[in-house]
C-alpha cells in the first residue's frame, strides 16, 4: 500500500495486527471505534468476533491467548467501554496472558479538560495502568507504530500481561506515513534469560545431593514440558500448580497433577520424606497453599525468570534466575551424563501416594466422586478444559479430571462468571479441537448474554451447567462460618432446557451420574455448541470441601 492520505492510524493498527499475526480479535463496535474497525474489516486479515460485553470480549480474548499460544486482541470504547474490560484485563495480568487492549480515547483537544464529551472519563489510563503490566496513550500519528510495537513487545515479553493502547478518537481518522518496516516486520521479543553458569552448576551440586526430588512446576514451567519429562525419567516426581496443569500429561506414573497438597494430609505427611523442592516458575500462590499454611518439604530450590520471585511466599535455600525450560534441560542434561537416579524406592512409593491420593479424594466427593472418570471417558484426549469458579473446578475438575498438554483455562483470579467467555475464546483458538466448558448456575448468569456470542460464532463446545439453584460455596462458607444461617445464596434462574431451545443448542438434562456420562457422550457428536445440564438437585449437593470441609485423609 502506498503513502497517502487515504492510510490512517486505523489503517497502521490493522495492518499491524496482521504483522504480528493477530488473526482474531474480540469486542463491540461503538461509536468511538467504528474507525479502527472499519479498517480491520476492510483489511480482512484479522477476524473480529462480537461480543455481548466488553468484559466476555476480554475474557475472550484471553481464553483465545491461552489455547492458541499466540497474543490475544480485545478492542473497547472509551470509558465505560474501557472500564467494563477491567475485571478481564484484571484476570489476564493475573494469569500471565499476552493480551493487547485496543480502546478509544477521547479527542485530542478535549482531552483533560473535564467537558463532558460522550464517554469522556477522568484518568482513563490511570484505570487501565492500575490493571495491566504497562499502558499508552498514541498521542500524536507518527508516534502510533512506535507504541504499537511496544505494546506488543511488553505483553508478550515473560512475565506476560495484558497491555492498553488509548488511540484518541480524532487520530483513529488521522493520516499517517505507512511504516516501511511492515513489509517484513518481526516483533523484537527479547530472548529468553538463561541463567548463569555458576547458577547452574551449583543447582546440579545440590539436586545430585537429594534421593527423593519433586518438582513443584507452576506455569511459568508449562513451555518446558520436555525439560519436565526428562527430569521424571530420572526419577523425579511433580505436582503442579493448578495453573501449571498439563506441563507434562498428568496420567504419567510420576505427576500428582494438581493434587498437591491443598486440603490433603496424605499428601502433607509425604511431602515430610521429600528431600528437595525444585520449585519452577511458580508463586506457590496463597490460593493453593492454604495462605501458605501447607507444609511442604523443608528443602526449596526455586528457578524463575523474574527475580522479585525470589522467596516471595515460601523462603528458598537457593534461587536461580533465568527461563525454565532453559535451567531444567541444562540441569536434566548434566544429570544424565553424570548417571544420577532418584532413590527407586520412592518412584514406588509415588505412585502408591498417587493412587490413594486419588482415591482419597474421590472418595470424598459424594454423589460426584465419578463425575471425573465419567467425563474423561467420553471426552476427546485434545479437548480444552475450560472452567468457571465453581464447586465442580474447585474439587473434580481441577484434583482429578486429567488434561494432557496445555489444555487446562480457568480463572486464575479466581472471579466467578469467567468461565463462559474464557472457554468461547479458547474454543475459537483451539484449532479444530473440541473445548468442554464447565459453570455453575451462579456463574453463568454473570454473562449470560455471551451464549449469544457461542451461538453466532457456532463454537464447537460442550457447555456444562451444574445448576444447584445458587451459590453452591457461599452456602458451604456460611455454613462453616456463621452456624449454617444462610443468606442471600438461592437464586432464581431460566429453565436451561427452554434457554437452549431459544439459542437453538441440543440440550441434555442429567439427573444421575450416568446420565451425565450418556449426556455428555452424545452433545460430544454434534458439531457446534451444545448444553448439558446437571440436576445437582436430584443427584445431591455437592459436601463441603477443604477449608470449608475437613482435609481429606486416607481411610
Amino acid at each position: 500500500m502506498s503513502n497517502s492520505d487515504s492510510y490512517s492510524v486505523s489503517s497502521l493498527i490493522a495492518e499491524f495486527l496482521a504483522a504480528v499475526d493477530a488473526t482474531v480479535a474480540f469486542g463491540i463496535a461503538s461509536v468511538h471505534n467504528v474507525a479502527m474497525l472499519d479498517a480491520i474489516g476492510e483489511r480482512g486479515a484479522t477476524r473480529f468476533v462480537m461480543s455481548r460485553g466488553e468484559m466476555g470480549a476480554g475474557h475472550m480474548a484471553d481464553g483465545y491467548a491461552r489455547a492458541s499460544g499466540s497474543l490475544g486482541v480485545v478492542v473497547t470504547s472509551t470509558g465505560p467501554g474501557a472500564a467494563n474490560a477491567v475485571p478481564a484485563l484484571l484476570e489476564a495480568r493475573v494469569a500471565a496472558t499476552p493480551l493487547l487492549h485496543l480502546t478509544a480515547a477521547t479527542a485530542t483537544r478535549f482531552a483533560g479538560r473535564g467537558g463532558g464529551s460522550v464517554h469522556d472519563v477522568p484518568a482513563q489510563l490511570t484505570m487501565l495502568g492500575a490493571v495491566c503490566k504497562s499502558a499508552y496513550t498514541i498521542g500524536k500519528p507518527q508516534d502510533a507504530f512506535a507504541i504499537l510495537v511496544r505494546a506488543a513487545v511488553d505483553a508478550l515479553t515473560p512475565p506476560m500481561g495484558p497491555v492498553s493502547v488509548e488511540v484518541p478518537i480524532d487520530l483513529q481518522r488521522a493520516a499517517v506515513a505507512r511504516p516501511a518496516a511492515l513489509d517484513a516486520f518481526q516483533l523484537p521479543l527479547p530472548a529468553r534469560p538463561a541463567p548463569a553458569a555458576a547458577d547452574v552448576e551449583e543447582l546440579v551440586r545440590r539436586v545430585k545431593s537429594a534421593r527423593r526430588p519433586l518438582l513443584w512446576a507452576g506455569s511459568g514451567a508449562r513451555h518446558a514440558g520436555d525439560a519436565v519429562r526428562a527430569l521424571m525419567d530420572l526419577g523425579f516426581g511433580l505436582v503442579t500448580s493448578w495453573a501449571g496443569r498439563g506441563v507434562v500429561g498428568e496420567d504419567h506414573p510420576m505427576s500428582l497433577g494438581a493434587l498437591n497438597g491443598n486440603g490433603m494430609q496424605l499428601i502433607e505427611d509425604f511431602y515430610r520424606t521429600v528431600d528437595l523442592m525444585l520449585v519452577v516458575g511458580s508463586r506457590l500462590r496463597g490460593h493453593e497453599t492454604v495462605d501458605f499454611s501447607v507444609p511442604l518439604p523443608s528443602r526449596r530450590i526455586q528457578i524463575d525468570l523474574d527475580p522479585v520471585a525470589n522467596g516471595r511466599t515460601y523462603p528458598c535455600e537457593y534461587f536461580v534466575c533465568g527461563d525454565s525450560r532453559i535451567a531444567l534441560s541444562s540441569l536434566a542434561e548434566r544429570l544424565r551424563n553424570e548417571s544420577f537416579r532418584a532413590d527407586p524406592q520412592f518412584g514406588r512409593e509415588f505412585q502408591e501416594l498417587k493412587a490413594r491420593s486419588r482415591e482419597a479424594y474421590r472418595n470424598s466427593l459424594g454423589p460426584y466422586a465419578g463425575f471425573a472418570e465419567r467425563l474423561r471417558k467420553v471426552t476427546p484426549r485434545n479437548a480444552i478444559w475450560a472452567r468457571d469458579i465453581t464447586i465442580a473446578h474447585s474439587t473434580w475438575g481441577t484434583r482429578l479430571f486429567e488434561v494432557y498438554g496445555r489444555d487446562s483455562v480457568y480463572p486464575v483470579s479466581a472471579g466467578i462468571g469467567q468461565g463462559l467467555s474464557l472457554g468461547i475464546g479458547a474454543s475459537i483458538g483451539a484449532a479444530g479441537r473440541k473445548t468442554v466448558i464447565l459453570s455453575g448456575d451462579g456463574g453463568l448468569a454473570f454473562n449470560l448474554g455471551e451464549l449469544w456470542t457461542a451461538a453466532q460464532e457456532k463454537i464447537d463446545a460442550v457447555i456444562i451447567v451444574m445448576n444447584d439453584s445458587g451459590y453452591g460455596v457461599i452456602r458451604h462458607i456460611q455454613d462453616a462460618t456463621t452456624g449454617g444461617r444462610r443468606r442471600y445464596c438461592d437464586l432464581a434462574g431460566p429453565e436451561l432446557g427452554k434457554l437452549a431451545g431459544l439459542l437453538g443448542m441440543p440440550f441434555w438434562k442429567a439427573g444421575s451420574d450416568a446420565a451425565f456420562e450418556q449426556g455428555v457422550a452424545e452433545a460430544m457428536d454434534v458439531r457446534g455448541p451444545s448444553m448439558v445440564e446437571v440436576d445437582m438437585r436430584a443427584i445431591g449437593y455437592a459436601p463441603r470441601y477443604y477449608p470449608y470441609g475437613p482435609k481429606v485423609a486416607w481411610q
